[in-house]
């Protein structure tokens, strides 16, 4: 790490003052981690290994506890929250299909460590380590350091806790590299043609598309007393209409308006989906009425209301209040048709069309106040957290007499996934602004991965040192390789799942979703990942723990 960070004076300022330690680490640990090799980078996982590289220096390197743990509750509560819609979505999409596969893959890594436990030796710390490290999950890896601190012995904790981490540090490479690999090696082998997916499932998930707006004019007599329900039942609910010149009166459209020979229709749609409803209605307008704004005007609005968060939009009735429609949101970077279903969250961008005099009322309906959305609601993020805390104490007894409990990880992981399907309770919202959340979560996530190499780097050294960190790595590299080729060729070959989704389920790491984005040229790989990732959290912090307490 340079002679700066090793020379005496600069070792005992850390022994001094851990924060300053904790927050060298964060910083150079992230630095590092923004540096591609051939478009790769660690992200903030570099943060562990600076961690690692500074705790060696000197054994009386440390962080208190309550850093790791601070992170790791907040990191999986903040998941948690943001993942909770689309975990219960997965139930009536695909049913238990896609979650008893995740499982059992998952079960399979499990199942091939155990193996490797029996064949090289290895301790039961050291082989959950390995677990968690070869699939790349560090709220598992906490879970577990929390498992071992409330039940091995104090003269043992500290080497056994250590063990842990460094099974964890060497698999992890291979965690990401090996699944990377698999990926490039399988489609090549099933000959995978990623357009053609995208295109079959264009209509399901247009997560692809650049919405787009246009002014179209009505010229074919097929379409003539078509009320604009039945067009947009026609292109399934994927265009979203505005305003409407008929002769020389401009109107916002309505569910009951019937299309006119003559008209002129703003649409809003998919780039690639507008040329067909283009051809299917006529032509495009010489006028755009987008650029008439005398009457109607459009606005992006923040949805920092806490009244609004969390609701339908068809539950608003803006068309009985106001003649308005909606006809995007923007959440982080993505962009998202509008319909009645589309649910607000705090933070949300949306695109609206409505009367020019009307707007303030809206602006004031809807918030409006980016200020707003940097405040963390601490009632509603305190009590969440408190309920999954307590859920996290409670044990649970297992056949064979294994006790064990959700700890600090899994007991806010499953409460946050719950309030965070529930978005309000009455006028108390649990969801967090967007912005917060990821701030939330890089932040916390830094400080379990600083706090945990800083512990362990000393450990971590030695084991090099003795020429123990080889058997290790091969190891990790054998579960992470066989994981993502079992799972990847029994979820395309027997279960059809399209190999785009299969590519972000095996994503265990920011890094490897990037590849897959890559490689697959869309962001279909980001369905799976999403499916994938509240679940695997929740199995994974579940197994490694059952795996040490069987193993031990």
């Amino acid at each position: 790490m340079g002679k700066g960070l090793s020379s005496p004076h600069m070792i005992e300022a850390f022994k001094a003052n851990p924060l300053l330690l904790l927050f060298v680490v964060c910083a150079i640990g992230y630095w590092v981690g923004s540096i591609r090799v051939r478009g790769t980078s660690l992200g903030v996982a570099a943060v562990l290994f600076v961690g690692l590289a500074v705790g060696a220096l000197d054994k009386d390197l440390m962080v208190p506890e309550i850093v790791i743990y601070l992170g790791l509750s907040i990191f999986v509560y903040t998941i948690g929250l943001s993942s909770g819609p689309g975990f219960f979505a997965t139930f009536k999409r695909s049913g238990f299909r896609d979650i008893s596969f995740v499982v059992g893959m998952l079960i399979l890594s499990a199942a091939i460590t155990v193996g490797l436990f029996y064949l090289f030796d290895l301790d039961a710390a050291t082989a959950a380590g390995l677990f968690a490290g070869s699939t790349t999950n560090t709220p598992a890896l906490a879970g577990l350091l929390d498992l071992i601190q409330r039940t091995a012995s104090s003269q043992d904790l500290s080497s056994i806790a250590q063990n842990a981490v460094v099974g964890y540090s060497l698999s992890y490479p291979m965690g990401v590299l090996g699944v990377m690999l698999m990926i490039s090696l399988m489609q090549k082998w099933l000959r995978i043609n990623y357009e053609d997916e995208e295109k079959q499932l264009q209509t399901e998930y247009p997560i692809s598309e650049i919405l787009t707006s246009r002014t179209i004019t009505v010229t074919r007599d097929e379409v003539v007393n078509m009320e604009m329900r039945e067009l947009v039942q026609r292109f399934h609910g994927r265009i979203v209409f505005g305003r409407l010149k008929r002769e020389d009166e401009i109107r916002l459209a309505s569910w009951d308006t019937r299309l006119q020979i003559g008209d002129d229709i703003v649409i809003v749609a998919g780039a690639k989906l507008m040329d067909e409803v283009m051809d299917f209605l006529g032509h495009s307008s010489i006028d755009q009425l987008a650029y008439d704004r005398r009457v109607y005007d459009i606005r992006g609005l923040f949805v920092s209301n806490p009244k609004v968060a969390g609701e339908k939009i068809a539950s608003l009735n803006l068309q009985e209040k106001y003649p308005a429609v909606i006809t995007k949101v923007q959440r982080g970077d993505v962009n998202l048709l509008a319909n009645g279903e589309t649910i607000l969250e705090l933070g949300d961008r949306i695109q609206i069309v409505a009367r020019r005099r009307d707007l303030p009322a809206l602006n004031s309906f809807f918030g409006n106040s980016y200020e707003a959305l940097s405040h963390i609601n601490l009632f509603s993020f305190g009590v969440g957290m408190a309920l999954g805390l307590l859920l996290g104490m409670v044990d649970f007894q297992l056949p064979g007499g294994i006790t064990f409990n959700l700890g600090l990880a899994g007991g806010p992981l499953i409460v946050a996934l719950l309030l965070g399907y529930l978005r309000r309770t009455g006028t108390i919202v649990w969801t967090l602004p967007y912005s917060a959340n990821l701030s939330l979560r890089q932040f916390s996530l830094i400080l379990l991965l600083a706090g945990i190499g800083i512990r362990s780097g000393h450990t971590f050294l030695a084991t090099l040192l003795e020429g123990g960190g080889a058997l290790i790595f091969l190891c990790g590299a054998i579960i992470s390789i066989v994981s993502a080729l079992a799972t990847l060729l029994i979820g395309f070959k027997l279960l059809k799942i399209p190999f785009s989704f299969l590519t972000g389920m095996v994503a265990n790491q920011p890094a490897i979703l990037d590849y897959a984005i890559q490689e697959s040229g869309n962001k279909l790989p980001t369905i799976g990942y999403t499916v994938m990732l509240p679940i695997s959290v929740i199995t994974k912090i579940l197994v490694v723990q059952i795996l040490f307490a069987l193993l031990n």
